[in-house]
């Protein structure tokens, strides 16, 4: 193998090494599930880290649709029935944010709390 060849694929192999190394910068978010089932979010109380950008994974088990609402996390996204959405929240300072199920409200209830 001739020196130039050498050199190119030293040089190529640290390209593919810092590509990986900031592809892990940016690592998926931490993925939580929350299930819609009988008209209530379970569990009803999800503790996150704050400061942290986090995956919501709602699947709803219920054979009507429901929409996940939150004024406090400004979020709102309809759940089809038997379906799965993905909802991204975060970074949150400390504290507690409420959602509801816009459709169940009287059963449907739950909170985030970043600690």
């Amino acid at each position: 193998m001739t020196r130039f060849k050498t050199l190119l694929l030293s040089f190529a192999g640290a390209l593919i090494s810092a590509s990986l190394l900031a592809t892990g910068a940016y690592a998926a978010e931490p993925e939580l599930l929350l299930v819609i089932k009988n008209h209530r979010f379970e569990p009803a109380e999800l503790k996150v880290p704050a400061g942290k950008r986090l995956k919501l994974v709602v699947h709803n088990q219920d054979s009507t649709a429901e929409e996940f609402e939150s004024h406090d996390l400004n979020r709102e996204k309809i759940v089809p029935a038997g379906g799965k959405v993905s909802i991204f929240i975060g970074p949150l300072k400390a504290g507690r944010y409420t959602f509801a199920g816009e459709y169940n409200e009287a059963t449907a209830k739950g909170v985030v709390i970043a600690e």
